[in-house]
């Protein structure tokens, strides 16, 4: 099951991450009606990747670094900024969404230009922490309630 979880959450990150270029790609070619399918895509995918991550947690705790000390740094660096830019990317996409919505799309388009670097970081920052932890982690046990 831990398995499972580990893996719903990562590719749905990472195909989230797909379809916001896409969505990119789209809106720069004009076609806004497959831009809002393509970002809504993107958004859903995101947010069954929290529901993954945080049964994955709360089921079976979290997995520590067990690497190369020599990346130890490098890999607490990727995590604090994945972390810290995670916790920005939800409600700054809610923000971006917020204003497409209202029709406001010179606000959105703003800010959507600060959102898409900062999705695709977390994206890919997401499935190399995975990647990692599933090559050099070690288990820290569930968490008691």
């Amino acid at each position: 099951m831990k398995e499972a979880l580990g893996l719903l959450a990562v590719w749905s990150i990472v195909l989230s991450g797909i379809a916001l270029l896409v969505g990119v790609a789209l809106i720069k070619r004009g076609n806004r009606v497959a831009h809002h399918r393509a970002m809504l895509t993107a958004t859903v995918l995101a947010a069954l990747f929290l529901v993954f991550y945080l049964a994955k947690w709360a089921l079976h705790g979290t997995t520590a670094y067990g690497g190369p000390e020599a990346w130890r740094g490098a890999y607490y660096f990727v995590l604090l900024t994945h972390t810290l830019l995670a916790a920005l990317n939800g409600p700054l996409a809610l923000y971006v969404i917020w204003r497409a919505f209202r029709g406001e799309f010179a606000l959105h388009k703003r800010w959507a230009k600060v959102l898409v670097p900062v999705w695709l970081y977390v994206a890919f920052t997401g499935w190399l922490i995975y990647w990692v932890l599933q090559r050099y982690g070690t288990e820290t046990g569930t968490i008691a309630f």
